[in-house]
């Protein structure tokens, strides 16, 4: 089955936030969806060295399952303002530039 057009925007997401959270000394967590825990919108599992971030993706507005990724990363590395505030900044402004992908892209 082909990935669908969600889940393609979830995968080139996930890449944008990692690539700029190496570039801004920050660890990149593991992300997958939906999280195990019913009910949770986004669930963080922590480990030595390394976390795991967990958004629903279906029937939600993408715009909530881009604040769950961003906070996730924020969350993820424990930031804190005003460091949390300029990551959530550059984070976001990578998320601008993660092209949506085209009903072509799903088929």
């Amino acid at each position: 089955m082909p990935p669908t057009s969600s889940s393609l925007r979830f995968a080139r997401s996930v890449q944008a936030l990692a690539t700029t959270a190496h570039r801004l000394g920050l660890m990149a967590p593991s992300f997958r969806s939906p999280p195990r825990l019913v009910g949770a919108h986004r669930t963080i599992k922590r480990w030595s060295g390394g976390a795991m971030v967990a958004v629903v993706v279906r029937d939600r507005p993408w715009a909530a399952v881009q604040s769950d990724l961003v906070e996730g990363v924020v969350a993820a590395n424990r930031l804190q303002s005003p460091a949390a505030d300029r990551a959530r900044a550059e984070l976001w402004e990578a998320l601008e530039e993660v092209p949506v992908p085209a009903a072509s892209d799903a088929a």
